[in-house]
Formats: C-alpha cells, sequence, structure tokens
C-alpha cells in the first residue's frame, strides 16, 4: 500500500513536499514514481527514483523546480515541489514498481496510492 499526502492550496512560485509511505508488499527495492492528472487531462509522469535514490527522471515541465528522494529506512519516497506554476495543479499519485530501469509510463507501474491535491493560485 501506498499513502500519499502533503498537498494544498499554495500561491504561484511557492513551495509544497509531498510524502508517499509505503507498507505492504512494496518494498524498499522499488522504484518510486509520481504523476499528476489534471481536471479533465490525462494522467501523466511527473518524476521516478530507482532503488538506491542515486537514478532519477524528471518530466521536461517540472526540472529545475521539482527534486524526488527517498528514504528507505522510513519507506517513504518524496517530492519536492518549488516554484510552483498553476499549471502544476492536479492530484498527484505515487506509484511503485518492481523494476530496475526506471519507469516513466503508468502501465508500468505495479501499485498506487490514492493521491493527493495541489492547486497553485496565480
Amino acid at each position: 500500500q501506498l499513502q500519499a499526502s502533503g498537498g494544498g492550496l499554495v500561491q504561484a512560485g511557492g513551495t509544497l513536499r509531498l510524502s508517499c509511505v509505503a507498507s505492504g508488499r512494496t518494498s524498499s527495492r522499488d522504484c518510486k514514481g509520481w504523476f499528476r492528472q489534471a481536471p479533465g487531462k490525462e494522467r501523466e509522469f511527473v518524476a521516478a527514483i530507482g532503488w538506491n535514490g542515486f537514478r532519477t527522471q524528471y518530466a521536461d515541465s517540472v526540472k529545475g523546480r521539482f527534486t524526488i528522494f527517498r528514504d528507505n529506512a522510513k519507506n517513504t519516497a518524496y517530492l519536492q515541489m518549488d516554484s510552483l506554476k498553476p499549471e502544476d495543479t492536479g492530484v498527484y499519485f505515487c506509484a511503485a514498481a518492481d523494476r530496475f530501469l526506471i519507469p516513466t509510463t503508468s502501465g508500468q507501474y505495479d501499485y498506487w496510492g490514492q493521491g493527493t491535491l495541489v492547486t497553485v493560485s496565480s
């Protein structure tokens, strides 16, 4: 199971940190990813991290603003979001994949959290 939290309402230019706590079948040796879904749009990839934290992938739209990292001792992955823009608004989902190579498409993930809402006002 994955439990995402940390969403909220923030002004443009602000920051938020999302957390994703894993329990049960997910493990510290899997890839973790973040996706988001804006109203009326499809779910899109945001960022992902390999099991040891050294390998990361980012969507072009968030590079330089978002940072993904993980603390395996706490079974938690994080998404630090800086310089937020109104177009970052959406429900953010965390996901886990039992793969070595970092997946960037939703179909490659095995487990999903329930989502946390991020709203960025202009």
